[in-house]
C-alpha cells in the first residue's frame, strides 16, 4: 500500500525540502509543536527531546525526519529561530 506522500518546504528561497510520508510527517510535526510549546530549545536538544519521546513508537530515521519536519515548520511560519547564540528554536506566535 501507497501512503500519500507530502512535499515539505525548505525556509531557504530556491531550496527544495524532501517529499515524505504525510503520516510519518503528521506524527513528527505533532511532537515537535508539542515539544517547543514548553520552551525554546537548541537543535541538539530539540532533536534529544524528539528522539527520547518517540523512539519506541516510530520506524525510520528520527533525526533525520526531525530535520525535515523542523524546517517545513520554519518555512511556513510555525517555528522560528532566535537571534541568540547559541540559536534556539521556538513556537512563532501565531502558532501557539
Amino acid at each position: 500500500m501507497n501512503e500519500e506522500k507530502f512535499q515539505t518546504l525548505h525556509p531557504t528561497p530556491g531550496k527544495t525540502n524532501k517529499s515524505i510520508a504525510r503520516g510519518k510527517y503528521e506524527f513528527i510535526k505533532e511532537h515537535i509543536m508539542a515539544i517547543l510549546s514548553e520552551s525554546a530549545l537548541s537543535h541538539t536538544e530539540l532533536m534529544e527531546k524528539l528522539y527520547s519521546r518517540i523512539k519506541d513508537n516510530f520506524d525510520g530515521g528520527i533525526q533525520w525526519y526531525g530535520e525535515v519536519v523542523k524546517l517545513d515548520l520554519e518555512a511556513r511560519g510555525l517555528v522560528e529561530r532566535t537571534k541568540t547564540k547559541p540559536e534556539k528554536y521556538k513556537l512563532t506566535i501565531t502558532s501557539r
